[in-house]
């Protein structure tokens, strides 16, 4: 693979950094890796390349002392990314809000779109753009364009986004579902139709994206009907650190009994919440380390955790008039056989069933682990939110577009300006 081939993705959070260097086409990675504990005493980088890894430990200041970093590694294991060039990179961005809602080549304008958007997502915006300024300085004369977790779901059924507060607030405050996990849902639901060899547009489907953070989706013929994940990535599932569903009165409740201020909400929520507020432990492998020890705190976690995803379920199968495809993924989604069986056990009766030898297989690789011949297909399906990113980054930037195509879309006053460019119109 040469670097002209290859395209970078990066996704940029508050002290980390995960990237990858792949073929868009083939889906083949030239390197990858994870900066880690960036702006802390010591730092961590751990760099793949074919057979090779490298691994630094040293003070990473910022993100853009990471990206350096990294760059270097890069030229000391084959590619120079600064000096042969890639053909785009690709960013992660999790919330485009209503502005952006396909992938976007990257401006000024855009980037300061994007920091505007940082009250919907205050965890997740800042440090994406950090990455994105950073990435622009190292690869000043490189295409670049952003990818929106919430792309997949900008066109949701009007009653499914709505939430039933004053239409007035709703409206000035950009309050709506937007969903998350775009990238992933998207890819994974077409995967689907592959595995099954069957046309995206006859499919009813569920998919659980279960990783530390959760979602799960509602799809009818290829497109969104209904996802978990609402305003912020809070609302839905029970996640790693956060609850998900709650009664919204608990927040009143803290402020007036437990004088708990915003900041204090939003810790508690978005950090000590899930599995580890009920069980003190949020990787998953603990927790069964736990609950196999007779913790009862960790058991109830899972059960709690277990009923939110049947309850998930329920819920899309009537919105769908009945599912053909039910999929697990990400890293509790594909790796946990319990989950899965757990999650859809005494389902027979409505055509949902898991096969015990298919669902414990050490198998990898997308595949069906319902018996066969099963009225609804349950899967395992790998998800690869890079390799959809780069893809898409390639499509923006592709010369094959016939040169620059501009959309503009109004976002108050000012113009936000989404090209697709064959990487000779950039800042």
């Amino acid at each position: 693979m040469s670097n002209d081939d290859l395209v970078l993705v990066i996704n940029s959070g508050s002290s980390s950094i995960k990237y990858q260097l792949l073929d868009p086409e083939t889906g083949a990675v030239a390197a990858s890796g994870l900066v880690e504990r960036i702006g802390e005493r010591e730092g961590a980088v751990e760099h793949r390349a074919g057979d090779r890894t490298v691994r630094r430990t040293e003070p990473i200041a910022d993100h853009k002392a990471g990206l350096q970093l990294v760059f270097d590694i890069f030229a000391e294991t084959g590619h120079d990314l600064a000096g042969a060039g890639v053909r785009a990179v690709g960013h992660r961005v999790v919330h485009g809000g209503e502005v952006f809602y396909e992938p976007t080549l990257i401006t000024d304008d855009v980037v300061e779109e994007i920091s505007k958007l940082s009250d919907l997502a205050p965890l997740h915006n800042p440090a994406n753009v950090t990455g994105i300024e950073s990435t622009r300085e190292l690869l000043p004369g490189v295409p670049q364009v952003a990818v929106f977790d919430t792309a997949f779901f900008h066109g949701l059924p009007e009653a499914a986004r709505t939430y039933a507060i004053d239409a007035k607030i709703a409206a000035a405050h950009s309050i709506r579902r937007y969903g998350f996990h775009g990238t992933s849902h998207e890819y994974v639901s077409g995967r689907v139709a592959e595995v099954l060899d069957r046309d995206p547009n006859t499919l009813r489907q569920v998919v659980f994206h279960l990783g530390n953070g959760a979602s799960a989706s509602a799809i009818r013929g290829g497109q969104p009907i209904d996802t978990s994940m609402g305003l912020t990535p809070l609302e839905g599932l029970v996640m790693g650190t956060r609850g998900g569903d709650i009664d919204p009165g608990i927040i009143g409740h803290l402020v007036r009994s437990a004088h708990f201020d915003a900041d204090r909400i939003e810790e508690l929520l978005n950090r000590n919440s899930g599995i580890k507020g009920l069980s003190g432990v949020n990787d998953f492998r603990e927790l069964q380390r736990l609950i196999d020890a007779g913790d009862d705190a960790a058991r109830l976690a899972y059960d709690v955790y277990i009923h939110r995803l049947r309850r998930y379920l329920g819920a899309y199968m009537i919105e769908l008039g009945g599912v053909d495809a039910i999929t697990f993924t990400a890293g509790v989604g594909e790796n946990s056989a319990q989950v899965r069986a757990d999650a859809l056990a005494g389902l027979s009766g409505f055509g949902i069933e898991v096969d015990p030898a298919r669902n414990n297989a050490a198998d990898r690789a997308a595949r069906l682990i319902s018996p066969p011949g099963a009225p609804v297909a349950v899967l395992v399906v790998p998800t690869n939110e890079e390799l959809a990113i780069a893809r898409a980054a390639r499509q923006v930037v592709s010369p094959s577009s016939g040169g620059v195509r501009r959309q503009h879309r109004m976002t108050g006053t000012k113009r936000v300006e989404h090209a697709r460019a064959d990487g000779g119109d950039m800042p």
